[in-house]
């Protein structure tokens, strides 16, 4: 059985049996019939995933990993803030009349920023110090700027990022404010998945271990059924994954070079309602 999937079960079972409810509070969030989008929360959930066991695709669903893989380059290779830079349309919601959402994502990945080395943005100081100094204390992202937070359409969930260098492991720490544990969690752990790998291919490296610290991992009022009744599926076991072998520089990485073989999986959930 997946690891994906035991997770996930067990991190919905601990949200709807022992979680905080947001009821009889002001919420942010709405429904697009203008209602509550009311919450059950779990604070501070730790999943760890080994990337050298299996690949963490959930099969309780499909994750759509090509497309999930996209959008993580859209914002750590193209470094774009623009939705017309992406084949998907989860963020059509937060984009302006152009397609912007802002000084959010992308537009933070491209920020130069002045280092020891030189002048460089957050992505290729990753980069540079896999290759030079790999056991550096000090290989991380940050998306949460306080100076940009007014001119984001979206404060960053997954804002940071934190890497780990242990004999030829590439480990990271993957750290999200807030995540809806129906609508993004796999898609979420999917991505940096199959970033961890990208970067350790380049640098020379294998993907170690992903660790996911979520701060308030919540399930919405209108997901619960839906939740139930996915977290009842059968669990088939994880899918194959490799990517191509011939890519030596992180930016010639697509979509297209990321091989998912021997995926099954139960039916997708459909209609799921995303509170804005």
């Amino acid at each position: 059985m997946s690891k994906a999937d035991v997770l996930f079960v067990s991190m919905c079972r601990e949200i709807l049996d022992h979680g905080y409810s947001s009821e009889g509070q002001v919420v942010r969030a709405k429904w697009e019939d203008g209602t509550p989008a009311h919450t059950i929360k779990t604070f501070g959930v730790v999943n760890r995933y080994n990337l050298q066991e299996e690949f963490p695709a959930l099969t309780l669903r499909p994750t759509a990993i090509r497309t999930a893989v996209d959008e993580m380059l859209w914002i750590w290779q193209r470094k774009s803030n623009n939705i017309h830079d992406l084949r998907g349309h989860i963020w059509d919601e937060w984009a302006d009349e152009e397609g912007s959402i802002g000084k959010a994502y992308g537009y933070q990945m491209a920020q130069k920023y002045q280092f020891a080395q030189g002048e460089m943005d957050q992505v290729d100081n990753v980069l540079w110090q896999l290759k030079h100094t790999p056991y550096s204390r000090r290989i991380m992202t940050n998306l949460y700027n306080f100076a940009d937070l007014s001119e984001m359409n979206l404060e960053p969930c997954a804002y940071s990022m934190t890497f780990n260098v242990c004999g030829n492991r590439l480990n990271a720490i993957l750290n999200q404010r807030s995540q809806d544990i129906l609508a993004a969690n796999n898609w979420n752990v999917v991505q940096y998945a199959v970033l961890v790998h990208m970067l350790a291919q380049v640098s020379g490296l294998v993907a170690g271990e992903l660790v996911h610290v979520i701060a308030d991992a919540h399930i919405y009022d209108r997901h619960v059924p839906i939740i139930e009744e996915l977290i009842r599926r059968p669990q088939y076991p994880a899918p194959k994954f490799r990517l191509n072998p011939d890519i030596t520089d992180f930016y010639d990485f697509t979509p297209e070079d990321v091989i998912i073989e021997d995926y099954q999986s139960n039916p997708q959930v459909t209609g799921i309602p995303i509170a804005i």
